[in-house]
């Protein structure tokens, strides 16, 4: 899909509806793209949009720049869930997901990339917010394994997939561990999901790839070529779930590198071999 997004980021699939929801981050932008009839339907939120999730009860829940908001695509109206970091103004949530017991988990980040101004969140299924990773720099890639014993995160200069014991009746984390190294230089890890077999697929920001990892040794599986250099975030969709879609972005590229990238900004699909883990909807 040539959408040429600025920042095209946070894709979720929406199995109930056969639909794919990703985010233009910059442009302030809600995309939903329907796969059958090729059709990319936008509604611009009014602010920065840093990942988006299907809701149980029906629409969808966004991260925007402070906070947790619903949108209902009957009515176009969005209504605020909870806020953070009103009292950052340079700060606003980045990528996010919900894990098997429908939180919502989202991070922030600065815009000028200050060293460790973000943190992660989880938006509980009765709206309440609670922090649970601090100093983070960039938060961005976040799934979990398939028997949701395990949480893997990604703080992107870090250029590190972590792991974490997950419990997931409680949202406790615990037992941080280096699951992956992923880039080098400018290339870094940036969303990511995971697939039926426990492995991670993950985003290489300025990398034109998204790379298959074993997180329990960190050896790379296989390489995913992509046609953009700012290769964003990924998941899993279609009927079987063995579709992957991956998100890219086009700003900050100079004119020569645009030049040979007509579709930086786009949304590319891969048939995979393998089935990924579902897009679990927000519980609230």
């Amino acid at each position: 899909m040539g959408a040429k997004a600025e920042l095209g980021e946070g894709p979720s699939w929406d199995a109930r509806r056969k639909l794919l929801y990703w985010v233009d981050i910059t442009r302030f932008k809600l995309h939903v793209y329907n796969p059958l009839t090729k059709q990319d339907m936008t509604f611009n939120v009014g602010q920065y949009i840093g990942a988006v999730v299907p809701r149980r009860s029906g629409g969808v829940v966004m991260a925007l720049q402070h906070g947790f908001y619903a949108f209902d695509f009957e009515t176009w109206q969005m209504t605020l869930l909870g806020a953070v970091e009103l009292d950052k103004p340079n700060n606003r949530f980045n990528d996010g997901k919900c894990d098997a017991a429908g939180r919502f988990w989202a991070g922030t980040m600065a815009h000028d990339y200050a060293p460790g101004a973000g943190s992660l969140y989880y938006l509980d299924t009765d709206c309440t917010i609670k922090k649970v990773i601090a100093n983070v720099t960039i938060s961005n890639g976040i799934t979990w394994s398939p028997d949701n014993s395990v949480m893997y995160y990604i703080d992107s200069p870090t250029l590190k997939v972590m792991s974490y014991d997950f419990n997931l009746a409680t949202a406790e984390l615990s037992n941080p561990r280096v699951a992956a190294e992923v880039g080098q230089g400018e290339a870094f890890p940036d969303g990511m999901t995971s697939d039926e077999e426990g492995m991670l697929w993950v985003a290489v920001w300025n990398g034109y790839a998204v790379k298959r990892l074993d997180p329990g040794t960190g050896r790379l599986l296989e390489t995913v070529n992509v046609p953009a250099k700012r290769t964003t975030s990924c998941v899993f969709g279609g009927d079987r779930l063995t579709e992957l879609y991956i998100t890219s972005a086009r700003i900050g590229l100079e004119e020569d590198v645009l030049a040979n990238e007509p579709n930086a900004g786009g949304v590319f699909v891969l048939k995979t071999g393998v089935r990924g883990m579902p897009t679990y909807a927000f519980g609230g």
